[in-house]
């Protein structure tokens, strides 16, 4: 009988003896166990595991997303169990269904049962947070291999997809760290971004998708899969504990539906109470972390506006010696830290423990509560377009604000002493005509949508805004023909972007204003600094004309394909002696710079012509074939012009250098990624060649973009600077940092000799170096001397401001009268009263109104006619100083100009 039942049991054991066998380990592939001391696997040698898993394992299934920036495949790997794969169309297919909520709620409901929830967890964006690259291969092995109860109704019950969201910085990361054999010498000091361009700043460019790999990862999310929860992990967490998780502190968005905060309480129950149950302590949430849900534009806060359920971890270890340091204060048991941990060292594999555990925290919730999440996934896309559909008013702050001040106006009518009504408000609140005087006034209604005219100056940016969009899961339309809404026409060609779909609260983001509450630590306190920006209005940020439509949204209107990318009509160009392009078009320097590469000579009008405003660009006669190439291409407009205008002065290409630094600055990393894509040629140049001098016999323009510059906020840039015997001699040449002693008097000669410095940002300073009547005028005079304003008084975190713009000027030229800029506490100049004498002259500046547009601005009285932007004339050469971001992110389109007019000759 004995030997009967061990049979028995031996039979029903060869499925998970044949499975864990089958699935090489990863010590086996690696040499080592994921987690070992002074260990890293290297993207190469994922990839090659990946890839071995899914040929062994009918639970997974490799795909790749596209390409890296550096050519790479972007692995995501499908894990269910194998009868699912049969039907994996189907199931993409109803979670596309429930998320865009174009269906009736009883075909939602069949669908939420028949469905499978789809969960996206990820690793490796931040390459320098080794854990969440190393924790991916260690939870595919988990899933292919174990055959637990657990694990098997999980591959039951949900769709995985476990996604490498950053391969090339995961090799650049792991290869510099094992390239020392001796350990204790191994550090993730490299000398490069570890994601081509944008380093960091990978998880800033989830609205934008300018990168490939955001590309890649918001059509997967957005148009392909639609995962319910998208579970993003972090390091580090914050000092004295292991991990920071959900629910998130406030401010959350007002434009999400509510389901998404409750639901991530869920989620987040599940994942501490998880770790608690495993004894595993130091878990923080709530204001135990500084995370928020208000920014969008990260990998895990994008998806709130898609009505999916956003999970950020950031998590404590590394491969080389750790420790818990001793925090007393977290010590204590809180809401927020409910079970801390001891202090001491840490070992790198029990952060991946602890990943593990999390990711199956997530996957167990998705299994208990499946058909919920993918029901309420497609209630809150039927929430969406009813609003959108209907009156509906957001509550901002700002509305609040309102109610408060129309009750105060009417008591301010009454009798001050009149006790009764002194003490209304207090103790029973306002009466309900003050809410209706807001919340039923029409003009602060929602649109019911957008239109943005064919016919508008810069129609290419505007079709970048909508890829953006679109990208993004967003449904755009097309108008067939010429209409009218409310009296105004559009010609065919418009773009319409209604309200009424289930991605509104990622549509009204997009376009409307961001409401940033006033957050200080307490009344009259510090102000508590956002997670990343408070305000950032992307078609602010590319000056985009559109018109916000407040009533029914109906025309000859067809829809986009989802995820159908768009591209410029093709334009023709008329017979002519002589050609015209327009300076307000971002893509005009686009087909110049071609058109310059061609041999074909161009020149700037100085003065209106032809309809077109001063700076636009005159082509000869004989540029016409390469400029029909360019008008198909590009699409960019182009008229007729009767010979050269009066004036016109020919340009030739700048020699322009983009000064970077060890470690990478990822805002020159944006810059450069922005000139490859308009086609400006350019060399990078560091410390070490400026300080060797002629600078002037290479190039004619250098330009500083964010940090630095000595006195600068922003820094010196570059981090910490290893020795020259430390790396390879190819790195050498990126040493340094610029210097007051050696830097600055180069710097000077280049621009005395008749060279060109743009300075924005932090940069800046440089003025300050050169001694131009310049000064800060963000400050107040304490007891006869000058200070810094304190961030009670003044304190603009990354926000959306107007400013005034000299458009005259050839620094401006193809600019509007204002723009909006992004704003991050950039520095404010004051010139002195001599500074015109000196060769001083204001580009742009605030004026005397409160200059917000989007985000949070405390003590915007501080601003008011502050110069935000000057040139200076130096010697024989210029200094063109920014304040404001006007190269943000690459967003920033519609104050792009403002660096590309100063990159000719």
């Amino acid at each position: 009988m004995k030997r009967i039942l061990t049979l028995i049991l031996l039979i029903g054991l060869l499925p998970f003896f044949a499975q864990s066998q089958s699935i090489p380990t990863p010590k086996s592939h690696f040499g080592f166990d994921i987690g070992d001391p002074y260990m890293l696997a290297d993207f190469s040698q994922t990839e090659a595991y990946f890839k071995k898993v899914d040929a062994v394992s009918d639970r997974v299934q490799y795909t790749s997303i596209g390409q890296t920036e550096f050519g790479r495949e972007q692995p995501m790997l499908i894990i269910t169990a194998p009868g699912n794969f049969a039907q994996l169309e189907r199931y993409k297919e109803i979670s596309q269904q429930l998320g865009r909520a174009e269906i009736s709620e009883e075909d939602a409901k069949a669908l939420s049962k028949e469905g499978k929830p789809v969960v996206w967890i990820d690793g490796g964006l931040h390459a320098n947070e080794v854990v969440g690259a190393q924790q991916l291969i260690e939870t595919l092995y988990n899933l292919a291999s174990r055959n637990d109860e657990e694990t098997l109704k999980i591959l039951d019950e949900v769709i995985l997809l476990l996604v490498h969201v950053n391969p090339d910085g995961m090799e650049i990361m792991s290869d510099w760290y094992m390239r020392n054999e001796d350990p204790a010498k191994r550090n993730k000091n490299i000398p490069v971004l570890y994601q081509k361009y944008v380093g960091h700043d990978n998880n800033r460019d989830f609205y934008m998708n300018n990168m490939k790999e955001s590309t890649n990862i918001s059509l997967q999310q957005y148009v392909e899969w639609l995962p319910q929860i998208v579970y993003n992990h972090h390091q580090s967490g914050p000092s004295g504990t292991v991990v920071a998780g959900p629910p998130y502190r406030d401010p959350f968005n007002h434009v999400f539906d509510p389901l998404i905060i409750t639901s991530l309480d869920a989620v987040g129950a599940a994942m501490i109470n998880r770790l608690h149950v495993e004894d595993k302590p130091g878990y923080t949430r709530l204001d135990g972390s500084v995370f928020s849900t208000w920014w969008n534009g990260g990998l895990r806060t994008t998806p709130y506006y898609h009505n999916m359920i956003g999970i950020l971890t950031e998590i404590v270890g590394d491969p080389s010696p750790f420790s818990i340091p001793l925090v007393p204060d977290r010590l204590i048991p809180n809401n927020g830290t409910p079970y801390p941990v001891t202090p001491g060292p840490w070992p790198f594999r029990r952060s991946i423990d602890y990943s593990v555990s999390l990711n199956y925290a997530i996957l167990n919730h998705a299994v208990r509560h499946g058909d919920e999440l993918l029901y309420n996934f497609y209630l809150m896309g039927k929430n969406s377009i009813d609003r959108g559909n209907k009156d509906t008013w957001t509550k901002y702050p700002k509305y609040a604000q309102a109610v408060q001040e129309e009750f105060n106006a009417s008591q301010k009518k009454k009798d001050a002493d009149d006790p009764e009504m002194a003490s209304f408000g207090f103790r029973a609140g306002l009466p309900l005509q003050f809410y209706d005087s807001v919340y039923q006034d029409p003009s602060r209604r929602d649109p019911r949508g957008y239109v943005l005219p064919s016919d508008q100056a810069d129609f290419s940016t505007a079709i970048k805004f909508l890829n953006a969009l679109i990208k993004s899961g967003v449904l755009v339309e097309k108008a067939t023909a010429d209409f009218s809404i409310n009296g105004k026409s559009y010609p065919k060609g418009s773009y319409v972007v209604k309200a009424a779909q289930a991605f509104r609260p990622h549509v009204l983001d997009m376009f409307e204003p961001q409401d940033h509450p006033n957050d200080f630590l307490y009344p009259g306190g510090p102000p508590i600094r956002p997670y990343d920006a408070a305000g950032w209005t992307l078609a602010f940020q590319m000056g985009v004309a559109f018109d916000r439509i407040m009533e029914g949204l109906e025309g000859p209107f067809e829809r986009v394909a989802y995820g159908q990318l768009l591209s410029p009509e093709p334009t023709s160009v008329p017979s002519s002696s002589g050609f015209l392009l327009d300076a307000r078009a971002n893509d005009t320097f686009l087909a110049v710079n071609d058109l310059l590469k061609s041999k074909v000579k161009v020149y700037r009008t100085t003065a209106p012509t032809a309809g077109l405003p001063t700076g636009s660009f005159y082509v000869p006669s004989s540029g016409r074939k390469s400029l029909q190439e360019l008008a198909s291409k590009y699409g960019v407009k182009v008229a007729a012009a009767s010979g050269m205008p009066s004036g016109a002065r020919e340009i030739k290409p700048s020699r322009i250098a983009l000064y970077d630094y060890y470690g990478g600055s990822m805002p020159s990393g944006w810059v450069r990624w922005m000139m490859e894509q308009f086609h400006f040629d350019f060399n990078l140049i560091f410390p070490q060649e400026i300080d060797a001098g002629n600078l002037a016999d290479k190039y004619d323009i250098i330009l500083f973009i964010g940090p630095g510059i000595p006195g600068g906020s922003g820094g010196y840039g570059g981090g910490s600077q290893p020795k020259k015997e430390d790396i390879p001699s190819e790195y050498h040449h990126m040493l340094g940092r610029i210097s007051v002693e050696q830097s600055i008097p180069q710097l000077k000669a280049f621009l005395e000799s008749g060279g060109e410095i743009v300075a924005v940002g932090a940069a800046t300073s440089l003025a300050y170096q050169l001694d131009l009547p310049v000064s800060n005028a963000l400050v107040e005079i304490s007891n006869g001397a000058e200070k810094t304003l304190t961030g009670d008084k003044y304190y603009i975190p990354g926000s959306v401001l107007q400013m005034y713009v000299d458009n005259s000027l050839p620094a401006n030229y193809g600019m509007a009268e204002k723009a909006d800029v992004l704003f991050n506490n950039s520095p404010v100049f004051k010139l002195a009263p001599d500074a015109a004498l000196r060769g001083v002259k204001p580009l742009s500046w605030f004026g005397t109104e409160p200059p917000l547009r989007s985000g949070w601005a405390w003590g915007q009285q501080y601003l008011k006619n502050g110069v935000t932007a000057f040139e200076a004339q130096v010697g024989k050469g210029k200094l063109y100083a920014y304040g404001p971001e006007i190269t943000f992110r690459a967003q920033a389109h519609g104050t792009f100009k403002m660096l590309f007019n100063q990159l000719y000759q």
